[in-house]
């Protein structure tokens, strides 16, 4: 929800989400996230359903799925593989939106491709290179 209010006599506008936000008070959350990192983004609330995003565009406004349910419920950040929904078979990577007090209200999730990245060999690899370019210089 946008809210308008006067702050020392300047209009100041601010973004308040809830348990109850519905996917219209979501939605520039998740297009942020997602132009941010360019990934498939999931965001729901705890009591309404949200918005799925893929190559910049809203897919669908009543989304959900197992591993934003399982984040709701426990409160944690969740890294898996779902054997459900929409991101079946895909590393998923899922953290939970709290209130001040720690409480969950809300779920938001992204799939994760660093998972299906082998790290070390990536960096190897650039260290191989590096040494390349500085052996090229001798």
């Amino acid at each position: 929800m946008l809210i308008f209010s006067t702050y020392r006599g300047e209009n100041i506008s601010s973004l308040c989400i809830s348990e109850n936000s519905g996917p219209e008070d979501l939605e520039s959350i998740a297009l942020a996230v997602h132009s941010l990192i360019g990934l498939p983004t999931t965001i729901r609330s705890l009591k309404q359903k949200g918005l799925r995003l893929e190559k910049g565009e809203i897919l669908d406004r009543d989304y959900t799925g197992p591993v934003l349910e399982k984040v709701l419920k426990i409160n944690k950040v969740v890294h898996e593989v779902p054997i459900a929904g929409t991101y079946r078979g895909k590393n998923v990577v899922v953290t939970p939106i709290r209130s001040k007090e720690g409480k969950v209200i809300g779920a938001l999730g992204i799939v994760d491709l660093l998972a299906t990245i082998d790290i070390p060999s990536v960096f190897q690899e650039y260290i191989h290179v590096l040494e390349e370019v500085e052996d090229a210089k001798k």
